[in-house]
C-alpha cells in the first residue's frame, strides 16, 4: 500500500461547493434513471454513467461532513480542507475532470440528459480541487481558490 498524501484545498468557497454538489447529485439521479432504461442511451453515455457511477463515486465522508456542517452555519470560506489520498489519485483526478466535462457536453445538447451542464464557475471549482489533487500529489504546492479564479 502506497503513502498517503497530504492535499489541502485553501480557502474553499463553501456556497460554490454546495452549488457543485447540487448539479452533481443532479446528474447522478439522472444517471441512475438512465441506466435503469438502456434502450434509448448511446453506448458511449451508458459507459460514462458505468465508469462514473463506479469508480468515483463520492469523496472523503469527513471533508464532506465539515463542507456540509459549514453551508447549514453560513459560513463563507473554508480556510483549510485537507485531505489523505494515495498518489494514485492524481491521475484519477485529471481522468474524472474529462468524463464530467464530457457528461457537461451530453447536458448542454440535451439530447439523452436533462439535467443542466455546470456553469462556468462550477467547471472552474471542479477543475480546481481536481488539479489540487494532481498537483499535489506530484508534490506542487497547493493553490488556493481565489488564486486559481485568476
Amino acid at each position: 500500500m502506497s503513502e498517503l498524501v497530504e492535499v489541502h484545498l485553501l480557502e474553499v468557497p463553501v456556497a460554490v461547493w454546495a452549488r457543485a454538489q447540487e448539479q452533481s447529485e443532479a446528474l447522478q439521479r439522472e444517471f441512475a434513471l438512465a441506466a435503469t432504461d438502456p434502450h434509448d442511451v448511446p453506448a458511449r453515455l451508458l459507459q460514462l454513467i458505468d465508469v462514473l457511477s463506479a469508480q468515483y463515486s463520492g469523496v472523503s465522508s469527513a471533508q464532506e461532513e465539515q463542507l456540509l456542517d459549514a453551508a447549514e452555519a453560513g459560513v463563507d470560506v473554508l480556510p483549510d480542507l485537507v485531505y489523505r489520498i494515495p498518489p494514485e489519485v492524481g491521475p484519477a483526478a485529471q481522468a474524472l475532470g474529462q468524463l464530467l466535462d464530457e457528461a457537461d457536453d451530453h447536458c448542454r445538447r440535451g439530447d439523452h440528459l436533462l439535467t443542466l451542464a455546470a456553469d462556468e464557475e462550477l467547471v472552474r471549482f471542479r477543475w480546481w480541487f481536481l488539479d489540487a489533487m494532481t498537483d499535489q500529489v506530484e508534490g506542487r504546492p497547493p493553490v488556493s481558490w481565489p488564486q486559481y479564479r485568476r
